[in-house]
């Protein structure tokens, strides 16, 4: 199977002893980036809805965006990203064998590079899905990607033999797979917390869960989405009452 997730604001650029792979959009990553480094500090605040000292900072990035980057720039995804997700996922200290799985299976979401690999080489950014960047494709970025997540989605699908892809994404970030596109059936699992007035999806927690499944799934390099059933970690427990076969429901208790 497939797993996706979203990236994160938050960066750790430390430095990795880890061999990078090329980014499959760096051309589109070049395009968006260009696009941005037009923008002014002010027209970051607004755009993505950050403070003044994050848009300089994310100004700054943009303007030093190199075409041709050098490794020593570089740090592999899914050690790079470093929000609530990642920390479940804690993709430092996977075995070398689990990342080349990894490799294969799993993918992040990404509003400028489009679809990054765990071991591709990116540049720091920060660019939310949601931005309404416009571009020469449309008002967003949602516009600009079109159909060439899903279809790289279905390529990739089809190489490793999966028919499933699970969604340990956000909402706004798997918005930008375009579904009518897509060919895996697509399994979303739900992470909530057992609260006084009933089941509740808390964010932060949700954020975790979902990176240690997909943690969960690359060490065991599951092909079988039955298996997702046995999911564990963090306390959270299978709820086949609460569940279809395309939204299994996980419900931690306090």
């Amino acid at each position: 199977m497939l797993v996706v997730t979203s990236p994160a604001k938050k960066l750790d650029w430390a430095e990795r002893d880890l061999e990078m792979s090329f980014p499959a959009f760096q051309g589109d990553a070049i395009t968006l980036a260009r696009q941005a480094r037009d923008l002014s500090v002010a027209d970051l605040m607004k755009l993505m809805h950050i403070s003044e000292d994050l848009a300089k900072l994310n100004h700054d990035r943009f303007r030093d965006f190199q075409d041709d980057p050098k490794p020593a720039d570089l740090r592999p995804a899914a050690l790079a990203f470093a929000g609530d997700t990642y920390q479940g996922l804690e993709a430092a200290s996977l075995e070398p064998e689990e990342m080349d799985w990894a490799q294969d299976h799993y993918r992040i979401l990404s509003g400028l590079y489009g679809l990054l690999r765990p071991r591709d080489g990116m540049q720091p950014y920060r660019l939310e899905m949601g931005s309404r960047l416009k571009t020469e494709k449309g008002k967003n970025l949602y516009a600009y990607w079109g159909s060439k997540i899903a279809e790289a989605l279905n390529a990739q699908a089809e190489a490793v033999g999966s028919d499933v892809l699970v969604n340990c994404a956000s909402q706004e970030y798997f918005g930008a797979v375009d579904l009518s596109v897509l060919k895996p059936r697509v399994v979303t699992p739900v992470f909530m917390e057992d609260k006084p007035g009933g089941p509740k999806v808390v964010s932060f927690y949700a954020k975790k869960a979902r990176g240690a499944m997909t943690r969960y799934i690359i060490q065991r390099r599951l092909t079988d989405e039955a298996a997702l059933t046995e999911f564990d970690a963090g306390g959270y427990a299978y709820q086949p009452e609460m569940s279809s076969a395309d939204a299994p429901v996980f419900l931690r208790r306090g």
